[in-house]
């Protein structure tokens, strides 16, 4: 893809997600994740009707008088897109890519983000971390960050969501709301995720394709599996076959929901057909 097709690419994903952002998200956004970080910021008498469990009794007992902590919303947060660029995300069977609508959820969220003033940051990952970009505000941060969502090409096309935790643990200190996003086609990351849930608030994002669910009856079939590039012969009219992969699909699902509710994560499914707007909206107003 030339620089001229990127830029085209990148201003009609502007247009489209810009717009949900404002008139849908930004509000929603807003109520589910403003005053989650509050700073200490003085100390008053109490007065009737305050919060007993506000009580600074260090003062209190100074003063032999009820005094209350008074705390501020902290008026800037961090938003992490921590994004699957594996090779699994290029699958589709519809009109659309899972990489493509992947782009499109993280935008949106930038898009929200900027509208409160946050800043946003980007963690590309396969395997290994393939690329990092600090979080920072404002309009060209935002692009450049969808900018490398359509172009960027990944060293590897496997998958290891642990070491994209590890890696977010290691780099960012302070409190962020993180969209973890793949289709977490994975396990054995729950370790990781559990650390990192302690400190950051996490939300996973799995996006998927309704052909991966289940394998088609067509008979002898030549697959090639999208992160190791190997190629084998299937026997899809085989049911046993068909069951063992359905099977293998339902378990990692299972283990996506499970372990983000262990983990006091948030967890949103999406399918590239389906409405992510719905399902997002869904989830903000369930928070």
């Amino acid at each position: 893809m030339d620089t001229k097709d990127i830029l085209k690419k990148v201003r009609k994903i502007e247009i489209k997600t810009k717009r949900l952002s404002n008139h849908i998200f930004s509000g929603e956004y807003h109520s589910s994740f403003k005053g989650r970080g509050m700073t200490f910021s003085e100390v008053r008498q109490y007065q009737f009707g305050d919060d007993v469990r506000a009580i600074d009794w260090n003062v209190t007992a100074r003063y032999n008088e009820p005094y209350i902590k008074v705390f501020e919303e902290e008026r800037e947060l961090t938003m992490m897109l921590v994004v699957d660029v594996s090779g699994s995300e290029s699958f589709g069977s519809t009109n659309a890519f899972k990489q493509d609508i992947v782009t499109e959820i993280a935008a949106t969220m930038a898009f929200s983000a900027t509208q409160n003033n946050d800043k946003i940051g980007l963690i590309l990952f396969s395997d290994q971390v393939e690329l990092y970009i600090p979080p920072k505000k404002g309009k060209s941060h935002v692009l450049r960050i969808i900018r490398e969502l359509i172009e960027f090409e990944p060293k590897s096309k496997k998958t290891d969501v642990s070491q994209a935790l590890k890696f977010l643990s290691g780099v960012q200190k302070k409190k962020a709301i993180v969209f973890l996003i793949s289709d977490f086609v994975a396990d054995e990351y729950e370790h990781t995720l559990k650390i990192a849930a302690k400190k950051h608030d996490i939300i996973g994002v799995r996006v998927y394709d309704a052909r991966e669910e289940k394998l088609p009856n067509i008979g002898l079939v030549n697959m090639a599996d999208a992160e190791t590039g190997q190629t084998m012969l299937v026997n899809t009219g085989s049911k046993k076959v068909r069951l063992q992969y359905e099977k293998y699909y339902q378990d990692r699902v299972k283990y996506f929901r499970e372990t983000f509710s262990r983990c006091g994560a948030g967890a949103v499914s999406s399918r590239v057909d389906e409405s992510y707007v719905t399902k997002l909206l869904g989830y903000f107003k369930s928070r």
